[in-house]
Order: C-alpha cells, then sequence, then structure tokens
C-alpha cells in the first residue's frame, strides 16, 4: 500500500521518512483530497489508497505551525474491515508498538512503545492506517504541549489531548483517538469547533493507556460532525440505535459561564424549542459543581499514588503541575477519598431517575471560547461531572456566524451511547440548518 521507511520520525525535524516517495505521487493522486471520516468511508479502497498521500502532505505543510504531531509513520493495518485504508492519529500516552510513547513528558523523550494498546490493535485490526503520535500534556494532565488552536494559533486547543483535537479540526486526519479523566476529548474539541466524543466508562479497554485516575479514565474520540462520529462508532462495531425524540433536560439555574457561551448556549435551546423541541428544566448546578469537585478530589488521590513511584525516581524533573498534584494527593486521607467516591455512587441513582424523564441532558460544552494563550489548556468543570458518573458524553459545535468556536454538550445514561450520538446528530441537523436559513 505504502512504504514504511524508517522507523523513527520526530515533530522537531518533522522528517517524514521513507515517505518521499509516497508524498512524491502523480498528479492525480495529489487532487485527491478527503478530509472527513464520511468521506474517507464512502471512497473505495482504491481512492482511499491515493488519498494518503495527500494527507501526508497536508500534515507536512501545516504541522510547523500547529505542532500537533510527536511523530508521524504510517503503519500497516493488521486486518480488514470498514477502516480498510483510513488513517487516524494516537495521542502520545497510548501505546504503539515502534512508534513514540513518550506520555508528552521530556523525561520519557525518545521512548518508544514496545506493544499496541488494545485501542489501537482494534483499529488496526479493523485495517486502519495508524498515522502517527499525537502531543499531549505531560501525562494527561495540565501542562500543555506546543500545540496550537487550528481556528487561531494564538489560542489553546484545549488539552489534554491537544494533538488530537488540532489535528482532527486541521483536516489533517478523518479522526483521532484522545483520553478523558477530566475534560480532556470534550473541551479540546468544544475550543477547535469539532466532535468530541467519550463513551461510558468501562466500555472499552484501557489496556495499553498510561493511567492517571483509574476510576476514571476513559477513551475518547474526535471526529469533524456528529454524523461522522456515528459512523466511526458502527465502523468500530458498536450499535448505533434508531432515531428518537424525547424531551431534553437543562440545567436551572443555568451554570456559569461566560456571556459568549452562555448566549450562544441560550440561542441553541431557542432554535431547538421552534424546531419543536421539548426542553425541561432540572435543579442541577449545585450537584454539578459538587461532582467536577469530586472529580478532582478523586483524580488528585488516584493520581499520586500511580505516580508516586516515578516522582521518586525523577523528583523535581518531572513536570512542576504533576509535582504539585502528587505532593497535595499524597496529603489526602483515605477517609476523604471514600466520601468523594460515596459521593459519586449516590450520585448515580439519582441521574438514573433524571434520565427517565429527560433521557438527555444539554449543557454548554466548556465555559467558553479557547483562552487566548499557550499556557494553559483551559477549565475542564463542565465535563469532570460526565466523567465522574461515568456517563456517555458528545460535544457538538454550535454554529456561530463569528469568533471563536463553541460547543454543546449531550450527555445520556450510562450505556446509553448510541442514544447520545443519534442525538447528537439530530440537534447538529437542528441546528446547523437554522444558521444556513439565518444566513440566507
Amino acid at each position: 500500500m505504502f512504504s514504511l521507511g524508517t522507523p523513527t520520525v520526530d515533530r522537531r525535524t518533522f522528517l517524514l521518512a521513507g515517505l518521499a516517495a509516497v508524498i512524491g505521487a502523480t498528479a492525480k493522486e495529489q487532487s485527491l483530497r478527503l478530509e472527513t471520516f464520511t468521506q474517507w468511508l464512502n471512497a473505495t479502497v482504491s481512492t482511499r489508497e491515493q488519498a494518503l498521500p495527500n494527507c501526508l502532505d497536508h500534515i507536512r505543510k501545516m504541522d510547523p505551525s500547529i505542532h500537533a504531531w510527536v511523530q508521524v509513520q504510517p503503519e500497516e493495518p493488521t486486518g480488514t474491515g470498514k477502516l480498510s485504508g483510513i488513517p487516524f492519529g494516537v495521542k502520545d500516552i497510548i501505546e504503539t508498538r515502534g512508534l513514540s510513547t513518550a506520555y508528552g513528558s521530556t523525561v520519557y523523550k525518545g521512548r518508544i512503545g514496545s506493544d499496541d494498546a488494545a485501542i489501537v490493535r482494534e483499529l488496526r485490526g479493523r485495517g486502519g492506517i495508524l498515522l502517527g503520535k499525537t502531543d499531549c500534556a505531560a501525562f494527561a494532565y495540565k501542562t500543555p504541549p506546543p500545540t496550537r488552536n487550528p481556528r487561531n494559533l494564538e489560542h489553546t486547543p484545549g488539552g489534554s489531548s491537544s494533538g488530537s483535537a488540532a489535528a482532527l479540526a486541521a483536516g489533517m486526519v478523518p479522526f483521532a483517538i484522545g483520553t478523558q479523566t477530566r475534560g480532556s476529548v470534550l473541551r479540546p474539541a468544544s475550543f477547535c469547533g469539532v466532535t468530541g466524543f467519550k463513551p461510558s466508562y468501562g466500555l472499552l479497554s484501557m489496556e495499553g493507556v498510561l493511567p492517571l485516575a483509574k476510576s476514571l479514565d476513559t477513551l475518547g474520540f474526535f471526529a469533524t460532525t456528529p454524523t461522522d462520529m456515528l459512523a466511526l462508532w458502527d465502523a468500530m462495531g458498536h450499535p448505533t440505535g434508531p432515531t428518537e425524540n424525547f424531551a431534553l433536560g437543562v440545567p436551572e439555574p443555568r451554570q456559569t459561564v461566560d456571556p459568549l457561551m452562555a448566549t450562544a448556549f441560550e440561542n441553541a435551546l431557542i432554535v431547538l424549542k421552534k424546531a419543536g423541541e421539548t426542553i425541561r428544566p432540572h435543579d442541577l448546578a449545585g450537584i454539578l459543581r459538587r461532582l467536577s469537585e469530586g472529580n478532582n478530589a478523586v483524580m488528585f488521590y488516584e493520581g499520586a499514588r500511580f505516580h508516586e513511584q516515578r516522582y521518586k525516581e525523577f523528583g523535581f524533573r518531572l513536570d512542576p503541575a504533576l509535582v504539585e498534584m502528587i505532593q497535595q494527593g499524597l496529603e489526602m486521607s483515605r477517609k476523604e477519598y471514600d466520601e468523594d467516591m460515596q459521593f459519586v455512587a449516590s450520585c448515580k441513582p439519582r441521574f438514573s431517575e433524571i434520565f427517565k424523564t429527560t433521557p438527555v441532558i444539554l449543557t454548554p460544552a466548556a465555559p467558553g471560547p479557547a483562552p487566548f494563550g499557550l499556557a494553559s489548556t483551559g477549565d475542564a468543570r463542565m465535563n469532570a461531572p460526565w466523567t465522574s458518573l461515568g456517563t456517555p458524553a458528545i460535544t457538538i459545535p454550535i454554529p456561530i456566524t463569528s469568533g471563536l468556536p463553541l460547543g454543546l454538550q449531550i450527555t445520556a445514561d450510562h450505556g446509553q451511547d448510541s442514544r447520545v450520538l443519534s442525538t447528537a446528530v439530530r440537534l447538529y441537523g437542528i441546528l446547523t440548518s437554522a444558521s444556513v436559513k439565518a444566513s440566507g
């Protein structure tokens, strides 16, 4: 299908090793430009093969300014299926045999993975082409990588799955894998104007993924639109379910967010109501805030104990933010941790009851647009409650006329992943149709 070449390509030199022949394709091949997952899925296998060099050339041109990739080195698929010939990117905390797995950390710079994580094996087994490794915050925590937001290079793409979101938003890859312990998939998707999906906790194997907090860590995916995400989920062999109509829940009073997000969220609700959607309020703001706080506490407690040995080995050579988390987390008592875990457990039946009357709940996907600068990846408090509860959640772009992207977050009860996806497709269709009519 293509030449693999030498084994190492890093972002700093950005040598697409062994790919000169691939990029030097014929003019006909260069004219092929598949971008979204649906476009790749609908293309023939031959067309996919011809489009791969163009995909790599696009990365070569774009990434020197975006810095989404740690390494670009296409790996042969190990099987065939609906993903045959479709490239994807993988976050750098996920093990990949023969490719960089440095956890976004300088102390592990140059580390090469010895095996593929379970999710990578699955995707390659279905014919997907592992294109390379995307950059991320150190140890999937706070300290940002050099990745920039393709919508505005002066702003963060979010994190910790920074490179996966940016690569997708820049059209470098039709889908990418991230992880979420607090808001590391849903928030970057909102900031970059794409779709991010966090499946139900425990649904997908975390084998080969560096933990941060095992009771929270979840795989996630990035795609351009909800339609692309639904198609990806189907291509991975998961049920997609029928289109449903039901009442939608929203927090009342509203959660505190930036004025731009508050306005966009209210406008989205107005559009949905005009389209015939029933929206019912729930008194959730307080419990969502408490769940976010609990998420942070659990992450600190579990993360500190997972990284304690690493801290003893490397000390202050580790990322300063991680060191601070370890130090604070080790000071937490087992009693504090158990209380937070018990609170989360007590909330799950309450939300299951809410989901019986409003099977889907809508909230802003982030407090606002992507913050200026690269010093922070932004605030995850809008996503953390659903990570604590383990519910499936998806971020979809809210159509706006100007400015940086904003996202709408959709969640349902644990195990209702197909419901979240099909609802996202339906609501996104309503919002985009209204936006087109308004602009026309």
